[in-house]
């Protein structure tokens, strides 16, 4: 039997032509984007990784040339000994943790309320809530009132400031989130007792995974590299990763060594990418959940 006795159609030449056409459209739009990761992620990455594994006289000027000598392991163990970089990293640690934890948790908070409480009053309040996303905070004002009550220059003080800034990026992000979940599952806890606080925990949070898994690594990430806000708080009374190599560098410990600035650049992003990689489901995921409204 032909294709003709069961009313196909044939295959036209225009036909054939559209579809080659769309196939070499995607495999332009492959090869772009392939080009893209490479000039943005792929040279930088190299450059990085070829300058930390090189001695001093090489990386003097910073280039793609891989090094003669691999001395990766050397220029580690030198950051972490002479820099002080193991008790830099304990500094981040005991401030990043809990000003993460704190500011996912109360922002999660603020943003069920601003969820389900739609009246004008309430958007106003959202707005002033998202308004950190692009205004900055007064720095002077901060640092005056932490002295006034005596947490300048502490990890508690510069764990409050953190929290007061990224508490924007939660909410931004979580709000929409909620407003995607149904309302009824909250009525029938209530129907059933529940008070607000166990519904948030044992309903709402549950739900956030995702969503939170975007905004821990956004927050994490900002906190981890954060220099400018820990250099006028803390004063010095505190090391953080990226403030110690600030500090190094300006005494003179990394002059001209950029393979030792490289190396502890690694060893200071090396967290990140390790939650990055466990965790990116849950952020493409909670990027697209909280696009939704």
């Amino acid at each position: 039997m032909t294709a003709a006795t069961f009313g196909a159609e044939p295959k036209t030449n225009e036909s054939v032509s559209v579809n080659k056409r769309s196939k070499t459209g995607a495999i332009i739009h492959i090869a772009l984007v392939v080009l893209v990761m490479v000039i943005l992620l792929g040279i930088p990455f190299w450059l990085l990784i070829v300058t930390a594994g090189k001695s001093q006289a090489e990386a003097i000027v910073p280039n793609m040339s891989l090094p003669s000598h691999w001395q990766l392991l050397e220029n580690f163990k030198t950051v972490l000994t002479d820099g002080e970089m193991i008790k830099a990293f304990f500094g981040s640690i005991i401030v990043t943790v809990p000003s993460v934890f704190l500011a996912l948790l109360f922002g999660s908070m603020a943003s069920w309320i601003l969820a389900r409480r739609t009246t004008k009053p309430m958007a106003l309040v959202y707005t002033l809530g998202i308004s950190g996303l692009i205004l900055p905070p007064a720095v002077v004002t901060v640092m005056m009132l932490l002295k006034m009550i005596g947490l300048s220059g502490t990890a508690p003080g510069m764990i409050g400031v953190y929290i007061g800034i990224y508490m924007s990026t939660v909410i931004f992000f979580v709000t929409g989130f909620i407003r995607t979940i149904p309302i009824s599952l909250e009525e029938a806890a209530r129907m059933d007792g529940a008070k607000p606080m166990r519904i948030f925990f044992t309903i709402i949070l549950p739900l956030l995974g995702p969503t939170l898994a975007t905004a821990t690594i956004l927050v994490t990430l900002y906190i981890w590299n954060d220099v400018f806000y820990s250099l006028f708080i803390l004063s010095g009374k505190m090391d953080l990763l990226p403030l110690n190599l600030y500090n190094v560098a300006s005494a003179g410990l990394y002059l001209n060594n950029w393979h030792l600035i490289f190396a502890y650049i690694i060893l200071m992003s090396l967290p990140l990418l390790l939650i990055f990689a466990f965790t990116q489901r849950k952020i493409i995921s909670g990027i697209t959940g909280g696009a939704v409204k």
